[in-house]
């Protein structure tokens, strides 16, 4: 089976969340923590729902949630970082974010010209 990037990606990166989750939560943190659990694992749900998509407009819908989600979780990480609310360093998992915010743009950009060429 082929490997699909950014289902593995959007994947191990709500792993890493769901580890800065706990950590938040130990801090007494919850509401950041609440906000970043929930937007950082909606990225992969997603883009899982995406990929059993029936049509181009319900896969490129998807992929649009995935991606306003994954800006969503950018906004909530750099909050995190620059308040200092952790002690712990986030750049490895802003770097992570804004990886899987190019590839999913990229993907819903590369999806519209697709579908706006077969409309023709």
């Amino acid at each position: 089976m082929k490997e699909n990037i950014i289902k593995e990606k959007s994947f191990s990166f709500a792993l890493k969340i769901i580890q800065l989750y706990r950590l938040l939560k130990e801090e007494g943190d919850y509401a950041l923590a609440n906000q970043l659990i929930r937007s950082g694992t909606s990225i992969g749900a997603n883009v899982e729902e995406a990929l059993a998509a029936i049509s181009k407009k319900e896969f490129i819908s998807k992929m649009s949630i995935a991606s306003k989600e994954a800006r969503e979780t950018h906004y909530w990480l750099r909050l995190l970082r620059d308040s200092n609310a952790l002690s712990i360093n986030l750049d490895s998992n802003i770097t992570d974010i804004e990886e899987l915010i190019r590839i999913l743009t990229a993907i819903v950009k590369s999806s519209q010209l697709s579908n706006q060429k077969s409309d023709t």
